[in-house]
C-alpha cells in the first residue's frame, strides 16, 4: 500500500503527518514499522504509536519518517521485510503485531535498535535475558495479554455457572500454546469446570471450530490471545453471534462492534508506550538502558447490547467489576 494512500485512509490524528514532506527531509531518521498484522486492523494502533512519538518530541514528517511493512498474517513474509528495512537502512525498527515479527527483526540486525510490543513474556520467549536489563539492541513493551487467560475463564464461569463445559479456541502455531493451555487447565481445575480445546490456524478452521462447538453444546467460548485471531476479528464476532455463543476476547477491538466481553491489556496504550520508547532512542538513549515495560492498564468491558441479543443476564458482580459497560 502506498504511503500517501495509507495516510488518507488513516485520518484523525495521523492525518497531520505530512508524508509528502519526506522527499524534502531525506536527512531525517527513518523508523521501520514491521507488523505481523494487517493495515486495516492496525489504524488505531499506528495512531497510538505516533502519539507516543510526539510525546517524546518526534513528529513524523518533520524530524522523522516511517517505513511500514505489513505481513497481513503471513508470517513467512516477515524475514524478508525485516531484511528490506535493514538495507534501507532504518534508524530503528518497531517490531509489533506478532512474535514472529520480533524474531525476524532480531535475526536481521544486532545493531539497529528494536522496540517491540508483545503480549507474551519476552524473557520466556528468549527475546531478552531479563526485563530490567534487556541488553543488546532490543527492548519494548509487554502487555502480557496472553497471561490473562485464566482470569477470562473465571469471568465466563461467573457469567454461565450452570453450563456443562466451556470451550477455548487456540492457534496451534502460537509459540506459547502449551503455557496458555496449562494456565487455563489449572484455572478450570480450581473452578471445577470442564473445558474443551479447539484449534484453528486458518479462516476455514475457525468455521469448523464453531461447528464443533455447537455440536458439543459447550456453553461459552474463550478466544485465546493471538495476533491471528485479532486479524480474524470480524469472522469470530460474526460466528459467535450466529451460533449465539457467549464469548470473551482479549482485545478491545472485538467488543466495540458486536463482541460480548473483553478482558485484557490496553493494546493502543502499549503501542503509545512503544512510540515513547522509540522517540527516546532516536533522541539518543540506548535501547539496552531501557527496561522492558510491563503494561499495567487492564480493561474489562461488557457489551450489554450483545448480552440482550443473547438473552443473557449479566451478574451484578461482573457489572461492578467492569471498567466500561456499553449500553
Amino acid at each position: 500500500m502506498k504511503r500517501r494512500k495509507f495516510i488518507t485512509l488513516l485520518g484523525g490524528a495521523a492525518a497531520a503527518w505530512p508524508f509528502a514532506a519526506r522527499a524534502q527531509r531525506t536527512s531525517a531518521p527513518v523508523i521501520g514499522f514491521l507488523s505481523g498484522r494487517s493495515f486495516s486492523e492496525s489504524r488505531s494502533l499506528v495512531v497510538a504509536f505516533g502519539n507516543g512519538l510526539r510525546e517524546a518530541g518526534i513528529v513524523e514528517g518533520q524530524n522523522a519518517s516511517i517505513e511500514f511493512k505489513w505481513a497481513d498474517g503471513q508470517y513467512d513474509h516477515l524475514p524478508g521485510q525485516a531484511a528490506e528495512l535493514v538495507r534501507r537502512p532504518v534508524a530503528l525498527i518497531a517490531a509489533v503485531g506478532a512474535v514472529p515479527a520480533i524474531r525476524a527483526a532480531k535475526a536481521a540486525t544486532s545493531t539497529i535498535p528494536i522496540v517491540f510490543v508483545t503480549g507474551d513474556d519476552p524473557v520466556r520467549l528468549g527475546l531478552v535475558p531479563s526485563l530490567n536489563r534487556p541488553g543488546g539492541n532490543i527492548t519494548g513493551i509487554s502487555p502480557l495479554n496472553q497471561q490473562l487467560e485464566a482470569k477470562r475463564l473465571e469471568i465466563l464461569h461467573a457469567l454461565v455457572p450452570k453450563t456443562t463445559a466451556i470451550a477455548m479456541l487456540v492457534n496451534p502455531n502460537n509459540p506459547r500454546i502449551d503455557i496458555q493451555l496449562k494456565d487455563v487447565e489449572a484455572a478450570a481445575s480450581t473452578l471445577g469446570r470442564q473445558y474443551h480445546v479447539l484449534k484453528a490456524a486458518t479462516a476455514a478452521e475457525i468455521d469448523s471450530a464453531f461447528s464443533t462447538l455447537t455440536q458439543r453444546k459447550d456453553g461459552a467460548l474463550l478466544i485465546g490471545g493471538d495476533p491471528f485471531f485479532s486479524s480474524r476479528r470480524d469472522q469470530l464476532v460474526a460466528l459467535a453471534a450466529h451460533y449465539r455463543i457467549p464469548t470473551i476476547y482479549h482485545d478491545l477491538a472485538f467488543v466495540e462492534p458486536d463482541g460480548l466481553m473483553i478482558y485484557g491489556a490496553s493494546i493502543p496504550d502499549s503501542y503509545r508506550q512503544a512510540g515513547v520508547y522509540a522517540g527516546r532512542i532516536l533522541k539518543g538513549e540506548k535501547s539496552s538502558d531501557l527496561p522492558v515495560m510491563q503494561a499495567t492498564k487492564i480493561v474489562f468491558v461488557i457489551n450489554l447490547k450483545v448480552a440482550k441479543a443473547l438473552n443473557l443476564e449479566i451478574p451484578p458482580t461482573l457489572l461492578a467489576l467492569a471498567d466500561e459497560v456499553i449500553e
